[in-house]
């Protein structure tokens, strides 16, 4: 169950402190993903030259990593920020976008988790699964799975990798071992819009980098999430509209509209 006081206190801490969240993130979510970090209250910057990628985790406050448009070079850098995080104790957030549907890609995350030792990592079912069990396939980079029916896959991950792991869908799970919470909030004209999942990574990042505790701010940063895409959804025509909807009611979200619109 979500624990109200914490998402407020969360949210607000977010706002009245801006945490620089560090994204190491893909072409094509770039703008969309640091106007929603804006949008939330954080403050976002996209650096991901191995020049300067150890300098930029040293004034964070978390650090995002997005492999959604893969590059040998960035994948060096993904892992040199990932190592200068794990010493500086900066939370590290891993989305394996597309695992699975390469054997590139799953090679991939199986680096980064063993380097970076993300604190969380979110991905849909198919690429939690396909993390676990290589020989499930992806639909490119969307799910071909229903949330819950990687929460066995999502509990393994956590055991082996001490992590939280968040399974986005028409419900969110977010799991640490044996502790499971779900998060109801979201609306399906979401999946309609390119990186609103890569969105929830960087929202879970700024809620990490304001609250130790991964799996309450995960489980807080999936609501908010759920709550402005609801939100949106119904005042939009479509995905093109929601997606820009999204931005002001992510913005605009009030202690009260939260608090009566969080699902139990």
């Amino acid at each position: 169950m979500i624990n109200k006081e914490s998402l407020i206190k969360d949210i607000n801490t977010i706002r009245k402190s801006s945490p620089l969240i560090h994204n190491i993130t893909n072409y094509v979510v770039m703008n969309n993903t640091a106007n929603a970090l804006l949008a939330l209250g954080a403050s976002p910057v996209m650096a991901h030259s191995i020049d300067e990628v150890k300098d930029m985790v040293n004034i964070a406050s978390a650090l995002v990593i997005n492999m959604g448009t893969l590059e040998k070079s960035w994948v060096k850098s993904m892992i040199q920020a990932g190592k200068a995080a794990l010493n500086q104790k900066v939370p590290v957030i891993f989305d394996p976008v597309g695992a699975g549907a390469t054997p590139y890609r799953i090679k991939t995350s199986m680096q980064i988790i063993k380097h970076c030792k993300p604190n969380v990592i979110r991905g849909n079912a198919s690429e939690i699964s396909a993390i676990v069990n290589s020989s499930n396939k992806t639909k490119g980079v969307d799910s071909t799975l229903e949330s819950d029916s990687a929460l066995t896959a999502a509990k393994t991950l956590s055991k082996q990798t001490n992590a939280v792991v968040v399974v986005s869908g028409s419900t969110d799970y977010i799991v640490k071992d044996q502790l499971v919470e779900a998060v109801k909030n979201g609306n399906i004209m979401m999946t309609k819009v390119t990186g609103l999942g890569c969105t929830a990574t960087a929202i879970v990042g700024a809620f990490c980098a304001v609250n130790s505790n991964y799996f309450e701010a995960a489980a807080n940063a999936m609501c908010i999430m759920g709550i402005a895409g609801e939100r949106a959804a119904a005042k939009s025509q479509g995905p093109g509209s929601l997606q820009l909807i999204f931005l002001d009611e992510l913005y605009n979200l009030k202690e009260d509209d939260i608090l009566q619109a969080v699902k139990q």
